[in-house]
């Protein structure tokens, strides 16, 4: 999708932007911090010091502000900028109907757009509130434009270049507009930006005094302004968006007009437009050549890490010359949108400069301008000085040459800004600030760009691209709810959303669910389906109900009514649970489900006291605990007779392949250890779990294990075709009776098949063979099977090589991943029905066919694990490890979960590793720790908001001792008749979950293209309904979202770009049915970590607490640091080609990056305290995850760097995904073309 392609039209220039100087709106900020102070100028708005609304202003957004006024504060607006349309001098692009008309239209029309160019805007009324962009204008105005700017544009110029506007401002990088070049080290060229703009979001940022170009800008040239579309100030012929108000506080529109306090180091130029906090190293970054040093202290903690040295796009001073700079070095590829006159109009419009994020502070204008951002009006510059009239001039403008700013002296660029050119007031429209007298040179020994240079060439106004720190940051709101995060989070309020899934925070069960067990897309559920179909909020909950708790969290309670069973309802049969009412002093209940009444079982009888409350409430779990357990009768047992114990079957391919590779002897040898950690519930005792063994190729050998044997006998059954159990007593047995045997048949077996030279293997027939051993038994259970290649040989669920990369990208690529055969569906249905699940470890060297042999694990609960290209040596560790912990985690057998709601909605659709074979029942041969479960709800009558909407999951299954148990999980949800309720309380890890596994599962069916696109447009609609119905009127330039989903797009990005959906050319089919079976049953945290993986400079660690990550991109790396990448399935230890000898003599014990060895698994075990704590938090991000995460060092510019930085997923990827200021933009241009 081509992220760069036309901005839809915004408003049109002249119109106020909504949101902007409206006024009705506090400025988001609230005020300018105090580093501010010099720019309260005209806006009383503003109160010096005060920091805006919803955002802390630096150091972080919070991740969910605290709104000011109901309705705005869920949002987060970007300003993208108006949305506008390129000038008009180039055709306008598609998206944009119109072209700026605005300029068109008379001046004297144009009143709340920026003041014309050619006249001084009219100051601002006090009272107006400022808006960030806003100076002080206490001092003599100054020119709205620096006076490099020169001349302000014409009207029609301003048009022209608005046309030809792309959101960056260089010359494209290859990565595409907006991007920087990801792995170069210097700016890329196209960059516009040079500084990273401070996370603030809301407000646009004035572009830095020095940002301004290179080169003293021609008064009229090219319409570079195309560039400046995007960050630079809109044309002085626009009015600034002095239209008079802020925007509303609570709205983090990212133009919050305020602009937060720059980290000290910048604190001298207020960031316009962004309102959250300066990303740490926005602080100006060094001149590209230093490329942004890592962090620095300045650095807001976690603003998101310092541009990685190769960031390219903002360092945080303004740009190099060739960064895009007016005369481009080399022009930008057309499709780079930004670029000197770009040649494509706009992006989606998101303007940078009012995308929410801060604007570098090079970026920002000078106090004196305005920023194209700010609400307030600015003072009106002098007309002398007005930056060329029409946009397009502006862009034009060669950029001077900027030195980098010193680190004080000015704002970093703001995202959409040009360095040294005024804010472009795209979007905002704000006056533009004249160059802030203050400002030196950007950096030392540069000149002074920005500031009101001695030259007087008007600047142009480059655009550059999209500040990526003016954009809303992932780490920003992890970091904002962890320092939230202080108290148990008790689950005894309704509809009270839990902490994210990257938090760590403990748990207090009062009468819901705890989150580790249910989490929910919205906590506020839409009281209509018409609503809900509004909102396209998809309603569903993310449920793992055998989840493992943290050692200070309590177990579920299990409760036992011995012979009696479980209180139910009569009619929906719900289990007691504390929805339920007692009425009639306690003698009969009304259901909360349903609404049925229900005599009380003598035996249950409690008197009730004043409250309406039983007396016993407390003292029962079912009656006040969101989760807990009950003691299961006969009654819910299979054909009603307890179960028997489980039994554990463990399958050996012993074909040329698998001896060949190791990986017989390992597991044989690992066996001997693993069968004393067999689950059990009481430590105390022995697992009652029996054992049995079969090995296979074409072939398969049953083993006789009875105690009573000297030596274990072997069974050869030959034919495959109908499989059977050649033996009933002696093939499962008790681990302890029969040690000895077992250990004697687990040293034979590799010497058995040392010489094997048969290479062919059957698949089908060995899991019949488990499963007939469990009829036998009566028993259910889990097969372990081992296996390396195709299942070729003569058998039923033979198949053969379909691995076609031809089809890919085609229609009939959905085949590709759908099963060969129906043989595997019809014996899924039978493990199923006896409780067989069956666990998969494959360790194959060529294609194996994961979509047809991943059937029976996927559909009967069981996990699949691949380890392609298995090496002794290097991946032992790692399968060893998946292995003992597959064995030992808790598990559950014999499943069937049911989903119960309150009159009103209904669970309509479900997602992960099981089989139905009605609608309602959920039936799983295994139900471990691990699993998680999606629903999703419908309507099917209205809700009310008094009573809200129940679930309550239940889960009947025998436990590993033997146990039939039921498991109850209750969950309480409000209920909204306001679409702002509703996009007040959702949790966007959680909706990511669920449309990933809706994706995933959709390309079985659809072509992935399909896929993407109804993913693109259901967030696109979720986004322009909140934009329609919620936000306060804003320029259709910005982009507004809501603040719990300010990290939709980013996130939904990364789904889009993931393998399955989006493969890159050396994806293997069997490594995107893998991915896809995985991801069907993750839970939230480990989808969080799987799409946007966890990215941690490694240059201080202290004992007791994790560096702060930084954002998933290239441009945060710095050739000096050591960085670890966690995606939930591998760990990445990236190293710099210029590392400090130190670290390297600390983590590695060598001093030289040259010969560290890039094929080394674990790290060496040294006595520094730098290589213990690293190996700690190693070894902590592995126990968190549910398979072990092998270790992978990366050189820089080494080969493996590559797969390192598919990882990278702010960045444009290799096969072709946007990077995220691209998807913004793109999805900016997807809600406009909705809304209009």
């Amino acid at each position: 999708m081509n992220v760069n392609q036309h901005t839809p039209v915004a408003s049109p220039y002249g119109q106020p932007h909504p949101g902007y100087a409206q006024p009705g709106y506090a400025p988001l900020d609230g005020g300018y911090p105090t580093p501010y102070a010099p720019y309260n100028g005209p806006a009383p708005a503003y109160q010096p010091g005060a920091p805006p609304q919803g955002y802390s202003p630096f150091p972080s957004f919070p991740s969910k502000a605290v709104p000011a006024s109901p309705v705005s504060d869920l949002s987060s607006p970007l300003d993208l900028g108006p949305a506008r349309v390129p000038p008009s001098s180039s055709a306008p692009p598609v998206s944009a109907p119109q072209a700026y008309n605005q300029y068109t239209q008379s001046h004297g029309d144009m009143q709340n757009g920026p003041p014309l160019m050619t006249q001084a805007p009219p100051r601002p009324p006090v009272s107006q509130p400022f808006s960030h962009g806003a100076v002080n204008m206490s001092g003599p105005p100054q020119s709205s434009h620096p006076p490099q700017y020169g001349a302000p544009p014409t009207m029609q110029q301003v048009t022209n270049q608005m046309t030809g506007m792309h959101i960056s401002s260089g010359p494209p990088t290859p990565a595409g507009p907006g991007y920087a070049p990801p792995h170069t080290s210097q700016l890329p060229v196209g960059t516009a930006y040079s500084a990273p703009a401070p996370p603030t979001y809301t407000h646009a940022p004035p572009p830095p005094t020095s940002s301004a170009l290179t080169q003293p800008p021609p008064a009229s040239g090219p319409p570079a302004a195309s560039q400046q579309y995007y960050g630079g100030p809109p044309p002085p012929s626009q009015p600034p968006f002095s239209s008079s108000g802020s925007l509303p506080t609570s709205q983090h529109q990212f133009t919050s007009s305020a602009p937060p306090p720059a980290p000290p180091s910048q604190q001298t130029f207020p960031p316009t437009s962004y309102s959250g906090p300066l990303p740490p190293n926005q602080a100006p970054a060094p001149p590209v050549s230093q490329q942004q040093q890592p962090y620095s202290a300045s650095q807001p903690p976690f603003s998101s890490a310092p541009p990685p040295v190769s960031q390219p796009a903002y360092m945080c001073g303004p740009p190099p010359p060739t960064q895009g700079s007016f005369p481009p070095r080399a022009p930008p590829p057309s499709s780079y949108a930004g670029s000197f006159p770009p040649p494509a109009p706009p992006t989606t419009s998101v303007p940078s400069s009012q995308y929410p994020g801060p604007v570098p502070p090079q970026m920002q204008p000078p106090p004196s301008q305005l920023s194209p951002y700010h609400t307030g009006h600015p003072p009106p510059p002098p007309s002398t000085q007005m930056p060329p009239t029409s946009m397009a001039q502006s862009n034009h403008l060669p950029p001077r040459p900027q030195a980098p700013p010193g680190p004080l002296q000015q704002p970093p660029p703001r995202p959409g800004m040009q360095g040294g050119y005024s804010p472009q007031q795209n979007g905002a429209f704000g006056q533009m600030r004249a160059p802030q007298p203050g400002y030196t040179g950007p950096y030392p020994g540069q000149q002074n760009y920005g500031a009101p240079a001695p030259a007087p060439a008007p600047a142009p106004h480059v655009q550059k691209r999209l500040d990526p720190d003016a954009i809303p940051s992932p780490i920003q709101v992890i970091e904002d709810d962890k320092a939230k995060t202080t108290e148990p989070f008790t689950t005894g309020v309704r509809g009270q959303a839990p902490p994210l899934v990257t938090t760590n925070f403990q748990v207090k069960d009062q009468g819901n669910a705890s989150p580790r067990f249910m989490r929910c897309t919205a906590y506020n559920m839409p009281c209509t389906a018409d609503m809900a179909k509004q909102s396209q909020v998809p309603l569903a909950a993310v449920i793992k109900p055998l989840a493992t708790l943290p050692p200070d969290e309590s177990p579920p309670y299990l409760v036992d009514h011995g012979e009696r069973g479980p209180i139910r309802c009569n009619r929906c049969k719900a289990y007691m649970c504390p929805y339920m009412q007692f009425i009639e002093g306690g003698r009969r209940f009304q259901c909360g489900f349903c609404s049925c009444v229900t005599e009380v079982p003598a035996f249950y009888f409690q008197h009730l006291d004043h409250t309406g409350k039983r007396v016993d409430c407390y003292d029962r779990p079912e009656l006040s605990l969101g989760s807990y357990e009950f003691l299961a009768t006969v009654d819910y047992c299979k054909n009603n007779k307890l179960p028997q114990p489980p039994a554990f079957i463990f399958l050996i391919d012993v074909s040329y392949n698998a001896v060949k590779s190791g990986m017989v002897s390992i597991v044989c040898q690992e066996l001997k250890t693993l069968l004393d950690l067999l689950p059990r519930e009481n430590p105390e005792m022995d697992s009652v779990v029996q054992v049995g063994f079969v090995t296979y190729n074409k072939v398969l050998h049953f083993y006789n294990v009875k105690s009573s044997l000297a030596q274990p006998q072997m069974l050869v059954v030959s034919d495959v075709s109908d499989m059977f159990l050649p033996l009933l007593d002696g093939f499962l047995v008790n681990v302890n009776e029969s040690r000895l045997v077992i250990e004697s048949l687990l040293d034979q077996i590799p010497q058995m098949f040392a010489d094997t030279r048969e290479t062919e293997t059957v698949f089908g027939p060995v899991i019949q063979a488990g499963l007939e051993a469990m009829k036998a038994a009566d028993c259910a259970g889990k097969l372990f099977v081992f296996h390396t290649s195709l299942p070729i040989a003569e058998a039923p669920g033979k198949l053969k090589n379909r691995e076609d990369r031809k089809l890919i990208g085609t229609d009939k690529e959905k085949s590709l991943f759908q099963p060969q055969v129906s043989f595997y569906n019809s014996l899924a249905k039978e493990c199923v029905a006896q409780g067989c699940c069956v666990d998969l470890f494959l360790f194959p060297n060529q294609y194996v066919d994961v979509a047809t042999l991943g059937v029976v694990p996927v559909s009967t609960g069981g996990s699949v694990y691949k380890y392609t290209y298995f090496q002794a040596g290097s991946d032992r560790e790692c399968f060893l490890n998946d292995l003992r912990r597959d064995v030992q985690k808790p598990v559950g057998f014999d499943a069937v979960m049911r989903v119960r709601t309150s009159t009103g909605i209904r669970a309509t659709d479900f997602f992960g590793s099981f089989f139905m074979s009605n609608t309602t029942d959920v039936e799983l041969a295994g139900l471990d720790c691990d699993k998680a479960i999606t629903v999703e709800f419908k309507h099917d009558d209205k809700l009310s908001e008094e009573t809200g909407a129940l679930m309550q999951c239940a889960v009947l299954y025998t436990s590993c001792s033997g146990q039939r148990r039921l498991r109850i999980h209750n969950m309480a949800v409000n209920c909204c008749s306001q679409l702002a309720d509703l996009y007040r309380n959702c949790e966007t890890d959680t909706i990511i979950n669920f449309f990933s596994k809706y994706a995933f599962r959709g390309v079985l069916n659809n072509p992935t293209k399909a896929v993407r696109e109804t993913l693109i447009n259901q967030c696109a609609q979720i986004l322009a309904c909140y934009r329609k119905n919620c936000a306060s009127p804003s320029s259709a330039g910005q982009l507004i979202l809501p603040e719990c989903m300010k990290l939709l797009p980013v996130y939904l990005n990364c789904v889009l770009k993931s393998d399955v959906l989006l493969p890159g050319g050396d994806v293997s089919l069997d490594d995107r049915a893998y991915l896809r079976q995985l991801i069907s049953c993750m839970d939230v945290a480990e989808s969080h970590v799987f799409f946007y993986p966890r990215l941690l400079p490694l240059i201080k660690l202290e004992s007791d607490v994790l560096p702060v990550a930084v954002r998933d991109s290239e441009e945060r790396l710095s050739k000096g640091g050591v960085y670890l990448l966690e995606t939930g399935l591998h760990l990445f230890l990236w190293v710099g080609a210029s590392v400090q000898q130190e670290l390297l003599v600390n983590i590695f014990g060598t001093p030289s990056f040259s010969q560290l060895d890039p094929s080394m698994t674990s790290l060496p075990v040294l006595d520094n305290p730098f290589s213990i704590r690293l190996r700690e938090i190693i070894s902590s991000f592995r126990a968190q995850r549910s398979r072990y995460m092998k270790l992978m060092v990366v050189k820089q510019e080494d080969k493996t760097e590559l797969i390192f930085r598919h990882f990278l997923v702010e960045d444009k990827s290799a096969s072709g995904g946007a990077s995220y200021v691209d998807f913004l933009c793109h999805m900016h241009k997807e809600i406009r073309q909705l809304l209009s």
